[in-house]
């Protein structure tokens, strides 16, 4: 968790601060703490490119031999 956090405050209705309540006391936890949990949840903690280098080869001269990789992967595909 960060060191510094920022307060702010949100208007609710008062349903939902019921339910947040309930909620918060059902996980033994701060209402704080389940208000950041479902922001993250909703927003993403700090998205993460799930696909990022999942087609990384390994290899260094990919872009330079492309054309070659290229016809090579035809021909086993045949």
């Amino acid at each position: 968790m960060l060191a510094y956090m920022v307060r702010t405050t949100i208007k609710i209705p008062e349903e939902l601060d019921a339910r947040l309540r309930h909620e918060a006391k059902r996980r033994n936890t701060t209402i704080s703490a389940l208000t950041r949990e479902a922001i993250e949840s909703h927003l993403g903690a700090g998205r993460t490119l799930g696909a990022a280098a999942a087609g990384r080869s390994g290899r260094a001269d990919v872009s330079e031999r492309i054309e070659e990789l290229l016809a090579s992967e035809v021909l086993l595909s045949r």
